[in-house]
């Protein structure tokens, strides 16, 4: 089979997909309401004609659903392989009649390959996995493979918002994004990493660390180049 945007082989998705059994509802959600929000990768993708953001390891989804409910003129993708946090998530797009999110549960490298070049305009990535053991690094997503995906699909101008809570994974990004020519990170000041976004939604994860005593870092890359 020839190496084409729909039919790209990738390395072997990292990490667990399931935990504890859904409750009934959450089951209910699956079956019905997740096939209607799945993205088709077998179909070539349709044009975008609204701004469209990217959400790469969502978890729960605090984030997503709090971005998707208050700006409904934009599209957002959610990717995430555990099946509990997609169920999580189903349930709160139920709740708040969402119709703004369409969602992929597996490797988010899947979707930046599918996604026509120029499409995104921001891409989210919050405290993604930090394969902490040196054998192991390898595995992290801020690799040389998606930087030449993220850039393919986001268009100039567009962000890439990184939030860690893991003080190598931060310096792992740094040097990797500042190495890299389409993307730029233009902080000034300590408050430009140390500080949220506006708006910033945190999540269950983030209160975690820091209650642990440690402090994420907010980073922002731009792309800059085509």
């Amino acid at each position: 089979m020839s190496e084409t945007p729909l039919h790209r082989p990738h390395a072997r998705l990292y990490g667990r997909s399931k935990g504890k059994a859904l409750r009934r509802h959450q089951a209910e959600l699956v079956e019905n309401l997740l096939p209607r929000l799945t993205l088709d990768l077998a179909q070539p993708a349709p044009a975008f004609s609204r701004e469209t953001h990217l959400e790469i390891g969502f978890g729960g989804g605090e984030h997503l659903i709090a971005a998707a409910t208050e700006n409904p003129q934009t599209d957002f993708i959610g990717c995430e392989p555990f099946i509990n946090g997609v169920a999580k998530l189903l349930a709160r797009i139920e709740e708040r009649g969402l119709t703004n999110v369409r969602l992929h549960q597996g490797d988010a490298a899947n979707v930046l390959d599918w996604l026509p070049e120029d499409s995104l305009s921001r891409v989210y990535l919050f405290y993604p996995d930090p394969w902490p053991k040196r054998r192991h690094r390898k595995r992290r997503f801020i690799a040389r493979d998606n930087l030449n995906r993220l850039a393919r699909a986001m268009h100039r101008g567009a962000e890439l918002r990184f939030a860690t809570d893991i003080d190598d994974y931060s310096a792992w990004t740094l040097a990797r994004l500042r190495a890299y020519p389409a993307f730029a990170w233009r902080a000034e000041s300590a408050e430009d990493w140390l500080a949220p976004w506006s708006g910033w939604t945190r999540t269950k994860y983030e209160a975690k660390a820091m209650a642990e005593g440690r402090n994420p870092v907010y980073l922002t890359f731009v792309r800059t180049q085509r």
